[in-house]
């Protein structure tokens, strides 16, 4: 190559370089759409909504980045695995807005935790020279595996535990729900003033039955809803018994007493059952552990004496 052909593509790529710096310092020195327009919309867009959209960090845009690559990692587990059915299920039960795709993304996320953790084992076994490259491929990958079904395990971990939520919470909101009706207010207004006064798990489901309802969805069928939805018993027993209440007259105050009074002797039972098992689990250590120790303190003496004073 001559000098001047190689001088020629030299300056033009250092040319083409110091338009691209220029043309992104022109981009960034504008102020962006949302600060040019968002300032007119004062009345209609709150500061807590416009704040988190007017600065862009760091890590949104490397999420950005690695997006697509995440994005087709975790099509690939859900061509894998499968069950978005039972995963959505799972995601409405314990009450979680996240989509299918966003958790199959944090499965993705999990996996690679867990393979990163794989791989500086592995690193610091190949330091020491006693790693094996197979078995440390084969660990990396059981720890990907491991991660990814860790994560679908957590998820059905917090939809117990937000079942539960809703068990404890339901004998209280029900008595309150059935005062407030033998009060005389009707259904929608007893259901807005629980809402109002509970801030737990039960009253967030309520708040969204209350939300559909006051737009225009008739009451019984937002109780459907709420019943088909959750996976929990007590509450598809309480929705279908309001529905009815409310298309049949029927008094709602006195099935709510029942429901709660069903509700509390539920947990006693369950309670005692726990108890029975936690009593059982008790004798483990007392009969593998204490009395083995208590009989040897008792007979030890006797032998060690037998043994001294033998011919």
């Amino acid at each position: 190559m001559s000098p001047v052909v190689a001088g020629g593509l030299v300056g033009g790529i250092a040319g083409a370089g110091l338009l691209l710096v220029g043309a992104r310092v022109v981009a960034l020195r504008r102020a962006p759409l949302e600060a040019r327009v968002l300032p007119y919309l004062r009345d209609i867009v709150p500061d807590q909504d416009r704040a988190p959209a007017a600065a862009a960090t760091g890590a949104a845009a490397l999420l950005a980045l690695v997006r697509p690559a995440l994005t087709v990692a975790a099509n690939t587990v859900e061509r894998v695995l499968g069950g978005a059915a039972s995963v959505r299920r799972r995601l409405d039960r314990g009450g979680i807005a996240m989509t299918v795709p966003e958790f199959r993304v944090q499965q993705v996320l999990w996996g690679l935790i867990g393979f990163g953790v794989a791989a500086g084992i592995a690193v610091l076994q190949s330091l020491s020279g006693t790693a094996d490259p197979l078995s440390a491929a084969i660990f990396c990958a059981s720890a990907f595996v491991g991660g990814v079904l860790l994560r679908d395990n957590r998820l059905t971990a917090q939809v117990r535990r937000y079942e539960r939520a809703i068990v404890d919470e339901f004998p209280a909101v029900a008595e309150l729900l059935a005062l407030a009706v033998a009060a005389g207010e009707g259904p929608v207004a007893a259901l807005d003033r629980v809402v109002a006064r509970s801030n737990g798990e039960l009253g967030r489901e309520l708040g969204g039955v209350l939300a559909a309802i006051r737009t225009g969805e008739p009451v019984a069928e937002a109780f459907d809803r709420l019943a088909a939805r959750t996976g929990v018993p007590v509450v598809a027993r309480f929705a279908n018994g309001v529905a009815v209440a409310v298309e049949r007259g029927t008094p709602l105050a006195d099935v709510l007493h029942a429901q709660a009074g069903d509700v509390r002797e539920a947990g006693r039972r369950a309670l005692i059952e726990q108890s029975s098992r936690k009593e059982i689990a008790m004798m483990v250590p007392v009969v593998f552990l204490v009395l083995p120790v208590t009989v040897l303190f008792a007979f030890w003496p006797g032998f060690v004496g037998l043994t001294l004073t033998a011919p």
